[in-house]
């Protein structure tokens, strides 16, 4: 049986194989983790970390289940399973975006 990477796993190099594996840590850190700003919703008060990559384009990663601390998600999550979840709150949008207009919060350049 053939099997398919995406990318080669470098088991005949192991120089390249951790020099990928150290990129890889260096990628993640700067992807998921740097410049991340904390930002609390104006409206509930939950904390959620954000970075602005463009006008219309954000990060955002919730440090608590938003179901449990956003009364949007909450009232989504006790009306029962639906075909898909709401990718954020208006509340927080807003919020975001007055971070943005405040200068709280900078887009990436």
């Amino acid at each position: 049986m053939t099997t398919w990477a995406k990318a080669p796993d470098f088991a005949d190099r192991p120089e390249q194989r951790a020099q990928v594996r150290a990129q890889t840590v260096v990628d993640k850190e700067h992807y998921m983790e740097a410049g991340l700003t904390p930002i609390a919703c104006q409206s509930c008060g939950t904390e959620v970390l954000v970075r602005k990559h463009s006008h219309n384009q954000k990060t955002v990663q919730w440090t608590a289940d938003p179901a449990t601390h956003c009364p949007v998600f909450r009232k989504l999550a006790e009306a029962g399973p639906t075909t898909g979840k709401p990718d954020s709150c208006p509340n927080l949008e807003k919020t975001i975006d007055h971070a943005v207009a405040e200068g709280i919060l900078e887009i990436d350049r």
